[in-house]
C-alpha cells in the first residue's frame, strides 16, 4: 500500500459516513479466479461489479453504476483506465486503487505520478482495504462540509412558488402512479430477496448530501451466487477429471503422455498447450454469460429499459431533497471537484430532475458538453431561475423524452 496517503493510524471513522457494506466497487481484472477470491473475501462488505474490459467499466459508470471506488489490475489496463478516469468530466475525483501482483518502488512511483489514490497487492496482505475505503468517504464528507460553509452566504432556499409546484405536481403524479409503485414493489420482492429501493448518496442544494432513491434492479446476493456457480462443471473441471490430470494441467493429454503435439506455446512465462488454453477460454466465456444473469434481476432489466427505476425520485422531490427543475444532484466524488469559489455557486440553486444544461445540450444538438460548460449553465440557472424559466425548461424537456439520446 502506498505510503504517501493517509492511513488508518489515528483515524476515527465518522458515524455519519456510510458503512463499508454500502460501498460500490468497480473491479477490473481479466483474471476471473482472482475476482472470485476477492468476492469471497470482501463480498459480504462491498457491492462489487466485475469487469474484464476497461471500456465496459467506463460505460457502466456513465450509464448505471455510480461506483464509490475503482479497483483495477495493472495487467488489465489499470494505468490506461486511470488516465481516462482522471481526464473524463465527472469521474476525475473518484477514488482509484491500483492492483499489482507485487508491490515495488517503481509501481508506487508510477501510481504517485498518475495520481492514483492507493495501490495494493492483489492478496491484500499489506494494509486494510476497508479502512482505506472509509477514509475516502470521510475525505469526501469533509470536503462537502467545507463547501457547504462556503455557500451559506448565498441564498439557496427554494421559493414558495417553486415548492408549491413541486408538491402539487409530484404529489398528483405519485397518487396517479401509486398502482404502478405498488405493482413494481411487489414484483421486486417476488423476483428476489432484498429491499425494494436502492439508495445512492448525492449532493444537492447547499451542498447537502441526501439519499437518491431508485427501484432496486440488482440482486443483493449476486456475489454469493457467482461463487456458487463457479463451482459448477461448466467452469471447474469435475473431480474425476482433475484426478486424471498428471504432471501439468496446462498441457493436453497427448503432451503429458509424451506424444507428439506441435501446439505448445509460452504464455506469461509458462508452457501451455494451445488446445488446453482455447478450451479454458471457451469454458470461461460460457460461464461469463451466466455470470451476467445474477447481476440484474429479471424485473430489473425491464425497469431499466423503461426508466421506471427512476420513479422513486418523485419521493425525493416530495421530501424537499430536490425539485422538478434544477441542477443535477451529483455523486460525492463528482461534487468533490467543484469546490472553487466560482464552481461552488452551482450548488446555490436547487437540485432537480431536469435542468438548463440538459435542454441546452438538446436544443443545440451537442452530443458532448464539457464539464466547464455544464457548470457554467448550472451557475446561470442558480443565479437566474424563475417561474418562466422553469416552465420553459419543462416544456423543452418533454420532446427529449422521445429522442434516443440520454440527457
Amino acid at each position: 500500500m502506498m505510503e504517501w496517503t493517509s492511513q488508518s493510524e489515528g483515524t476515527s471513522i465518522d458515524s455519519n459516513v456510510p458503512p463499508s457494506s454500502q460501498f460500490r466497487i468497480a473491479y477490473l481484472s481479466k483474471d476471473f479466479e482472482q475476482y472470485l477470491w476477492f468476492s469471497a473475501n470482501y463480498g459480504n462488505y462491498l457491492q462489487i461489479e466485475y469487469f474484464e474490459d476497461k471500456d465496459d467499466l467506463l460505460k457502466a459508470l456513465q450509464e448505471y453504476f455510480p461506483a464509490d471506488a475503482i479497483l483495477a489490475h495493472v495487467k488489465s489496463g489499470a494505468w490506461e483506465l486511470l488516465d481516462q478516469v482522471r481526464s473524463t468530466p465527472g469521474f476525475g475525483n473518484i477514488p482509484f486503487v491500483v492492483l499489482v501482483e507485487n508491490l515495488n518502488p517503481a509501481v508506487i512511483r508510477n501510481a504517485k505520478a498518475k495520481k492514483a489514490d492507493d495501490i495494493f497487492a492483489t492478496d491484500f496482505s499489506e494494509g486494510d482495504l476497508l479502512t482505506r475505503l472509509r477514509y475516502f468517504t470521510k475525505r469526501q464528507w469533509y470536503v462537502a462540509s467545507k463547501a457547504s460553509k462556503k455557500i451559506q452566504l448565498e441564498e439557496n432556499h427554494t421559493p414558495f412558488w417553486k415548492r408549491a409546484i413541486d408538491v402539487i405536481s409530484t404529489g398528483g403524479a405519485v397518487i396517479l402512479l401509486s398502482p404502478i409503485f405498488i405493482l413494481v414493489a411487489i414484483l421486486i420482492r417476488l423476483d428476489s430477496k432484498g429491499p425494494v429501493f436502492y439508495k445512492s448518496k448525492r449532493v444537492g442544494s447547499g451542498y447537502k448530501i441526501f439519499d437518491l432513491y431508485k427501484f432496486r434492479t440488482m440482486r443483493t446476493d449476486a456475489d454469493q451466487l457467482i461463487r456458487k456457480m463457479a463451482a459448477l462443471n461448466m467452469y471447474n473441471a469435475k473431480p474425476a477429471e482433475q484426478d486424471v490430470k498428471t504432471e501439468n494441467s496446462n498441457l493436453c493429454e497427448e503432451c503429458n503422455s509424451g506424444g507428439f503435439c506441435n501446439r505448445r506455446l509460452f504464455l506469461d512465462g509458462k508452457e501451455i498447450c494451445e488446445k488446453v488454453y482455447q478450451s479454458q477460454k471457451e469454458q470461461k466465456a460460457a460461464f461469463m454469460k451466466f455470470q451476467n444473469d445474477p447481476r440484474i434481476t429479471r424485473i430489473g432489466n425491464f425497469l431499466r429499459n423503461t426508466s421506471l427505476d427512476e420513479l422513486p425520485q418523485l419521493i425525493n422531490i416530495l421530501k424537499g431533497d430536490m425539485s422538478l427543475v434544477g441542477n443535477r444532484p451529483l455523486p460525492l466524488y463528482e461534487a468533490e471537484k467543484l469546490t472553487t469559489d466560482h464552481a461552488i455557486l452551482r450548488f446555490a440553486g436547487p437540485a432537480g430532475l431536469t435542468g438548463l444544461w440538459q435542454v441546452t445540450k438538446r436544443g443545440k444538438g451537442k452530443s458532448d458538453m464539457s464539464e466547464e460548460e455544464r457548470t457554467e449553465l448550472d451557475i446561470t440557472y442558480a443565479k437566474n431561475f424563475s417561474f418562466k424559466m422553469d416552465l420553459k425548461i419543462i416544456l423543452m424537456t418533454f420532446p427529449a423524452l422521445f429522442q434516443s439520446e440520454n440527457v
